[in-house]
Parts: C-alpha cells; sequence; structure tokens
C-alpha cells in the first residue's frame, strides 16, 4: 500500500469510507454495494419513470443525483457511488446506444478497425456534462461524512459491448477480434482507455474522492490475453490518474480474475481490490504481503441478500471475521439484484456495523 496523500489524510477525518485507504483496519468496516441505486427500491422505480429510458435519468443531474442519494438516506451507506453507466463512453464517442426494457443493453456493433472510424473524442466532455454535473450536485447535497466514489467500465468490459452489441455469455466476438486482429482491437482499446481516463479525471475534479473501475468480464480471458487487454490498459489508466490526482484512492474490480488476483493488484497499482463472489477472502487477504496489501473490497453473494435471514447472518459474519484486522470494505461480490427485498439490506447494515 502507497503512502497516503495528505489530502486523502485529512478527508479521511470526517469520512470513515477512507480510512482504510490510509493504512487503518477500520472496524466495524465501512458499508457499500454495487448497484445499491436500483430497481429493488421502490423509490427508485417511481423516480424512473420520471426519467423515460435509462440512459435518460443517467444524463439528468437532477434525477441521477437523486437516485444516488435514496440509498443513503435509507441505510447510511459509508459511501454514494455515482448513479450512471459504463455504456456512457461508447454513447459519447459516437456508437449508437440504447436500452430496451427486459433486455439490457444494445449497441450499433464495430466487429473491425474500419468500423473505428465511428468513434470521436471530439464531444466527449460536452457530451459528458450532464455527468460531471451529477458528480458537483452529489458532492454538494451528500452528509459530510459520506464519501463519493466515481466510475467507469475497464476498456476490455466497454469493448465487450461496443464489438458484441450486447452482453453475451462468453465474450466470443470480442474475443475473437483480439485473436483474429490483435493490432486492429489495440486500436479500439486504446480508444476506450483515452477515453476512460479524461471521463475520469473529469470526475475527480467535479468531486469524487475514489475511483472503481468495473472490468466485469475480465474472467473470460487467457493469461496472455487478460494481461495484454486487462491488467496494460488498467495499469496505464491507473499511472496516469495518478500523476494527476495523487489522493484520490482507486479501486480495481476484475471480476472472475481467480488465481491473478495478486498479479491484477501489483501490476496495475491500484489501491483496492474488490473480489467477486468466488473469492475466498482468508486467501485473498493471505495473498498479500503485511506491507504491500491493498484494501480488499467484498465479497457478499447478492443471492444472499434475496435468502435474508440468519443464512445472510452467517454469510456477513464468515466474511467480516476473515478480514477483521485488516484494511477492509463490505460489500458484495457482484451488484445488488432487483429482486432483493430492501428490509434484508437494512439486516445487512445492522448486521455489519453492530459488531
Amino acid at each position: 500500500m502507497r503512502a497516503p496523500h495528505p489530502i486523502l489524510v485529512e478527508r479521511a477525518e470526517t469520512r470513515r469510507f477512507l480510512k482504510p485507504f490510509c493504512g487503518d483496519a477500520t472496524w466495524p468496516p465501512p458499508v457499500w454495494l454495487m448497484r445499491q441505486a436500483g430497481r429493488y427500491l421502490p423509490e427508485y422505480r417511481e423516480t424512473r419513470k420520471q426519467a423515460g429510458g435509462f440512459l435518460d435519468l443517467c444524463y439528468n443531474p437532477d434525477l441521477a443525483t437523486e437516485v444516488t442519494l435514496q440509498p443513503i438516506r435509507r441505510y447510511g451507506f459509508d459511501a454514494a457511488i455515482l448513479f450512471s453507466d459504463i455504456l456512457v463512453i461508447p454513447d459519447a464517442l459516437g456508437q449508437t446506444v440504447r436500452f430496451v426494457e427486459g433486455e439490457g443493453p444494445r449497441l450499433d456493433p464495430i466487429t473491425d478497425n474500419a468500423g473505428l472510424s465511428i468513434l470521436s473524442a471530439d464531444r466527449l466532455h460536452e457530451h459528458l456534462a450532464p455527468v460531471y454535473q451529477t458528480v458537483s450536485q452529489l458532492r454538494e447535497q451528500l452528509p459530510t461524512e459520506t464519501a463519493l466514489i466515481g466510475f467507469c467500465g475497464a476498456p476490455w468490459t466497454v469493448a465487450t459491448y461496443v464489438v458484441a452489441g450486447k452482453g453475451t455469455p462468453d465474450q466470443a466476438p470480442t474475443r475473437s477480434w483480439a485473436y483474429r486482429d490483435p493490432d486492429g482491437f489495440a486500436k479500439l482499446i486504446d480508444i476506450l482507455t483515452e477515453s476512460s481516463i479524461e471521463y475520469l479525471s473529469r470526475q475527480v475534479q467535479a468531486g469524487a474522492e475514489v475511483l472503481q473501475i468495473f472490468d466485469t468480464w475480465a474472467g473470460a480471458l487467457p493469461i496472455d490475453q487478460f494481461e495484454k487487454w486487462v491488467i496494460k490498459p488498467t495499469e496505464r489508466m491507473v499511472t496516469e490518474l495518478r500523476s494527476r490526482h495523487p489522493e484520490v484512492p482507486i479501486i480495481g474490480f476484475a471480476r472472475g480474475c481467480g488465481m491473478n488476483l495478486r498479479r491484477f493488484v501489483e501490476e496495475t497499482g491500484v489501491d483496492g481490490a474488490g473480489c467477486d463472489t468466488s473469492q475466498d477472502m482468508v486467501l485473498a487477504r493471505q495473498t498479500f504481503g503485511d506491507s504491500n496489501r491493498p484494501v480488499l473490497q467484498g465479497n457478499l453473494d447478492p443471492l444472499v441478500l434475496i435468502a435474508g435471514g440468519e443464512s445472510q447472518d452467517r454469510q456477513v459474519d464468515r466474511i467480516c471475521e476473515a478480514m477483521k484486522g485488516s484494511p477492509f470494505i463490505f460489500n458484495l461480490g457482484h451488484g445488488i439484484t432487483p429482486p432483493t427485498p430492501p428490509e434484508n439490506v437494512t439486516r445487512l447494515m445492522d448486521r455489519v456495523r453492530n459488531r
């Protein structure tokens, strides 16, 4: 873990979410949940109706601010995460992006080097200005004790949607292009990497205090491709963002990376590592030496929150006991799902906070 920046230390005096990034084994641990603002909350569903389409909600600063604040008001999480979507980057670059109710995102696929001609960063910040405004409004309206997380999708994961035009079970269209024409595919990754750096940097300027890079489909790649399309672009992002904003911790979430967790952390230089549901938190903690340990985050199975009850309590206890005495942030191993009863989240928060 790198030495904490003085600005980070100062912020951590009022925001306990930041304390683990200063090396503190804060207990009970700070808590936030991936997709904590979403369809499991009735107040979110009501606000969503006002927006129209999903992207309309993402680009409406007042409504996006409202849905970001809703779980903070209800549960008092230690951090809020900007309400947006990883696909605003290809949308801002000029690719057609739409969301179909019940089906998810749909994009006009870009499947070869020639198709990259439609992508342009000329209007990137103009297009994403509403998102930056949302970040500014959030920092003004959040309680003093609540940290603000900005985020983007990692280049590899965003590329899987750019190429396939939708979510796929194995990311085969994107993997095929990467094998068939690695130089052409590298151009797409470069475009997404540079755009993501600029996007995250503007989020920090607007008020984000922590950044998370979501690489949801990192686990689809064999090790040589993992190094090329996950580690290298993330390392490039971390290096550049740290040079601009050394006070801002960066969390990497390489879902499905398995035994490559240590390599991902050490080679990218992230300050924190999100652990997915498949990770054993005891082994994850043991993987890193005490002098060079990242802040680990995770990793309750989102389905446990649907089951609730004593089973949920046992799983929460298991994770907390595994990580006690280490800088740690309690979270899920992936995003909260729409069928989750809100009262089960209340039970989770009570269980973690009253340890």
